[in-house]
C-alpha cells in the first residue's frame, strides 16, 4: 500500500513545489495550470450549487481548486464546529461557515501564507469573520486540540501528503468521538510504478500520491475509521495536462469518501 513516500525521495523539494503553485494561485488564479480551478468547474464538473457559489466572494471561488465536493457527503449542522484542513482560498470553508450559523465555528488551516490571507480577506468580505478562523500549519500537525471538530473537511490534500497515515491519524485525533470526516480526494484504479511515485513533479501534479481507491478505503479502516465508504465520483482532471501524465488505463478521478470516528474513539 502506497501509504508513504518511497526512500530517498525528497519531502523538502516536495513541499517546496506545492507551497509554490498554489502561492502563485492565490496570487494569479487565471493563469495556465495543471487542474481546474473557479466556480464554472466547481459547478459543472462537481456539482456545487451554482447560487451559493455567487453569493460567496470571487476572492475565494475564483481560487478554488478542489477535486470533489465535500459538502455532499453529508450535512453540516447548526452550532457545529468544522475544521477545513487543507482550506485553500476557503470556498469550501466558506460555505460551511453558513451551514454552522452564527453558534457555529469553521477553522481553515494551510500551509500557504497568500492563501491563508485569501481566506481571511473572503470570510469579511462575507461577513461571516465572527466564526471563521484561519491558521498558517500542516496538515501533519493541526494546531487544533484532540477530540475538538464535528466534521473535518478535505479536497483534494490527502494525496499530496508524504505520509497519509499520519495525516489520517491527526485528522482521527481532533474530530470528537462520533465525528464525522468528509473527504474528496484523487485515487487511481491500479498501482503506480515505483519510477512514478519517486517523482516530486508529479506527486506535485496531484498525480504519483494518488492512493488506489480501495486502499483508501482499508486505510482508513487501519486508522481507526468505521463506516468508510466512496459516495461519488469526479472525472476532476478530464482534458488537463495533468490527465496526460499518467497511463489511461489508471483511471485517475477523484472521490468523494466518508467515514466517521468510532463514538468510543
Amino acid at each position: 500500500m502506497a501509504t508513504s513516500c518511497p526512500m530517498n525521495f525528497n519531502v523538502g523539494y516536495l513541499r517546496d513545489q506545492v507551497r509554490s503553485t498554489y502561492d502563485q494561485v492565490a496570487r494569479d488564479p487565471n493563469r495556465h495550470y495543471h487542474f481546474h480551478r473557479g466556480p464554472d468547474y466547481a459547478h459543472s464538473f462537481l456539482g456545487y450549487d451554482r447560487n451559493e457559489l455567487a453569493a460567496l466572494p470571487a476572492l475565494s471561488t475564483e481560487r478554488f481548486a478542489g477535486v470533489g465536493n465535500p459538502l455532499a457527503i453529508g450535512p453540516v449542522h447548526k452550532g457545529e464546529t468544522v475544521l477545513d484542513h487543507a482550506c485553500g482560498a476557503g470556498m469550501d470553508l466558506l460555505l460551511a461557515g453558513r451551514c454552522v450559523g452564527p453558534d457555529g465555528r469553521v477553522i481553515g488551516i494551510d500551509m500557504t501564507p497568500a492563501m491563508v490571507e485569501c481566506t481571511r480577506k473572503a470570510a469579511k468580505q462575507a461577513g461571516l469573520e465572527d466564526r471563521v478562523e484561519v491558521h498558517q500549519g500542516f496538515y501533519e500537525e493541526l494546531p487544533v486540540a484532540d477530540a475538538s471538530v464535528d466534521v473535518l473537511i478535505s479536497n483534494g490534500v490527502l494525496n499530496l501528503a508524504p505520509d497519509k497515515r499520519q495525516v489520517l491519524g491527526e485528522i482521527f485525533r481532533v474530530l470528537k468521538p462520533g465525528g464525522r470526516l468528509y473527504l474528496a480526494d484523487v485515487v487511481v484504479q491500479r498501482e503506480l510504478t515505483e519510477e512514478a511515485r519517486s517523482n516530486p513533479d508529479l506527486w506535485a501534479a496531484c498525480v504519483a500520491g494518488a492512493l488506489v481507491e480501495s486502499e483508501l478505503v482499508s486505510l482508513a479502516g487501519e486508522c481507526g475509521f468505521t463506516q468508510g465508504q466512496v459516495q461519488q465520483r469526479f472525472n476532476c482532471f478530464y482534458d488537463t495536462t495533468a490527465e496526460t501524465k499518467v497511463a489511461k488505463d489508471l483511471f485517475i478521478q477523484a472521490v468523494n469518501f466518508f467515514a466517521r470516528k468510532g463514538s468510543a474513539g
